[in-house]
């Protein structure tokens, strides 16, 4: 092996594209970039409303074009012919509707501003009547129920969910629509010119988790099934796919276009795609027994297992794929569909009089009432969190519950609302947003409870995202709840150098994950251990968090 080669991990995320340029034979992370979406900052095509959110696929070629050449702008000259491959993850499910040559319908001119054309961003939960559809009808299929391996729940956030709904809604993007694809599918199959429906290397982990793919029943769901749920889907097998691939693989190389585009090489390899977190927990060092939480606007878990022989089934969850995360172990998913949001949520909330007062006052000038709504917004959530630290856990009589986006695990209910219980005139701001923190952590317990009620070894929680590095008050939370140790990765951008070490082995650099885990997985840079006398503290709120949910579920799916 030689040292001086270099691996490139694109992560697509909900607001930006980050680059991460990392040193194959070291692990070093040597340059990284980010580019922000263009017209999604703009607030162009989504309606959180009624939530829709749709992104363009020009967003995702720009900012990947500009985020590759600023990061190979930080290294000397020369760099570019020593990257040996590109992996790539995205945000996911995150569906597109394309046409016989596998071009995205809005990158035509008759649908270039019809979002309905566009990729639907994961978090879109337009489809919740839909996935309530394919529920149903799952369960009265006579043969098998092909959600066994979603956790025996499919979701609004999902592949066919998405698709249904557009179809139903939009005639002109049905009739011109001939398949569909996953944004980690796609990105792949444009660098290496293999966009044609029936060219494209399908993600292994899309599929299955998100589409119902299996071995068992050989790809898809039958035909017959899809009928069954809506004639609208009749015949979409045919024009989707049957085998996919583990993210170890190459999709290809660069065409000369993206090469030149890219600065890098025709011979660069570029890995079939995966969905952002499924490569982020590799960095995270996942094996057996570690569960990986990557914290963000949402939260995604993951945990794998050795194969064994029948295969035991995990209610509840977001799917169980053998090849998702590392090959040759079955990868389980779960989250939870708001975790930082909850906070960011909260964070608006208190904001209201800075935009709607303060920016209109006449006592001083418009320059200094923004400046001065600018500084407090920024200060809200970590003065807030100075506070809140401080505060016994005992201090507040609150317990609330963190559905404010629906709930992804256990069993997704996108109808679901949140619900903040037990205030009084002498609660304040810090009381809520502590209770806040500890509903998104109780959610988290919940989910690692639905793993090990069924078998799943669990003997350490690993975390990653933003929250994990910034966020003492929530992790020390985490500790306590969990009552377990929680590691903190290095790295600021671990799916970034997930996506990168998937890249060394499409390349052939190394010959298995486990050993490019070995070389390039993140370091550690902090561990919280449980307060003793909180856990205690904890264990009596999170009962009270269970009764709440379990009172209040009907009604609050109602409202």
């Amino acid at each position: 092996m030689q040292s001086n080669k270099y691996v490139i991990g694109l992560d697509f995320g909900t607001d930006s594209v980050r680059s991460v340029l990392v040193n194959a034979g070291s692990g070093f992370e040597e340059a990284t970039s980010v580019s922000y979406y263009k017209r999604w900052s703009q607030g162009k095509y989504s309606n959180p409303g009624k939530n829709m959110f749709r992104q363009h696929p020009l967003d995702y070629l720009e900012s990947m074009q500009e985020v590759v050449i600023n990061t190979l702008k930080l290294m000397p000259k020369g760099t570019s012919d020593n990257v040996i491959a590109i992996g790539v993850d995205t945000t996911g499910s995150t569906p597109a509707p394309i046409d016989k040559d596998g071009l995205v319908l809005s990158l035509r001119d008759e649908f270039k501003d019809n979002p309905n054309a566009m990729f639907i961003l994961w978090k879109d939960h337009s489809a919740v009547e839909e996935a309530e559809l394919i529920n149903k009808k799952a369960k009265q299929y006579p043969e098998v129920d092909y959600t066994k391996y979603e956790g025996g729940v499919y979701s609004s956030e999902w592949f066919f969910s998405k698709i249904l709904h557009i179809i139903r809604e939009d005639k002109l993007v049905r009739q011109a629509a001939y398949s569909w694809v996953e944004l980690c599918d796609w990105i792949p199959a444009v660098l290496t010119g293999n966009t044609k429906p029936q060219n494209i290397k399908r993600s292994r982990c899309a599929a299955g988790h998100k589409a119902m793919w299996h071995a068992e029943w050989n790809g898809l769901p039958p035909d017959e099934f899809f009928a069954f749920i809506d004639p609208l889907l009749k015949g979409i097998r045919s024009r989707l796919y049957e085998k996919t691939y583990t993210s170890d693989i190459s999709a290809g190389t660069l065409t000369k276009e993206w090469a030149d585009k890219l600065g890098l090489n025709e011979n660069t390899a570029v890995t079939v795609g995966a969905f952002d977190v499924h490569m982020g927990v590799v960095a995270a060092g996942i094996k057996e027994g570690v569960f990986v939480k990557v914290l963000g606007t949402s939260c995604c878990d993951i945990a794998v297992a050795p194969k064994e022989k029948k295969e035991k089934l995990i209610p509840g969850i977001c799917g169980q794929v053998d090849g998702s995360v590392i090959p040759g172990m079955i990868g389980y998913e779960a989250g939870q569909s708001s975790f930082g949001d909850v906070y960011a949520w909260f964070k608006n909330i208190l904001s209201w009089p800075l935009e709607n007062i303060l920016k209109n006052t006449t006592l001083v000038s418009k320059d200094v009432a923004t400046k001065l709504s600018s500084d407090i917004e920024d200060k809200i959530i970590k003065e807030i969190e100075d506070k809140a630290q401080k505060l016994s856990p005992l201090e507040s009589s609150l317990v609330s519950l963190d559905w404010l986006n629906g709930r992804r695990t256990p069993y997704a209910d996108q109808k679901l609302k949140g619900a903040v219980l037990g205030l009084t005139l002498g609660t304040d701001a810090v009381k809520i947003y502590k209770s806040l923190v500890e509903a998104t952590v109780f959610g988290s317990k919940k989910i690692i409870d639905a793993f090990t009620n069924e078998g799943i070894k669990i003997n350490e929680v690993v975390a990653i995202g933003g929250i994990s590095q910034k966020s003492p008050l929530v992790m020390q939370t985490l500790s306590d709840v969990l009552d377990m140790p929680v590691k903190v990765v290095s790295s600021s951008q671990a799916v970034a150098l997930g996506a990168a070490i998937f890249a060394s082995v499409a390349a052939g650099y190394y010959s298995s994950i486990q050993e490019a885990q070995s070389h390039m997985a993140s370091k550690f840079l902090k561990e919280y251990k449980p307060i003793k006398e909180n856990v205690k503290i904890y264990k009596s709120l999170y009962e009270k968090y269970n009764k709440a949910g379990s009172l209040l579920e009907d009604l609050l799916r109602s409202l």
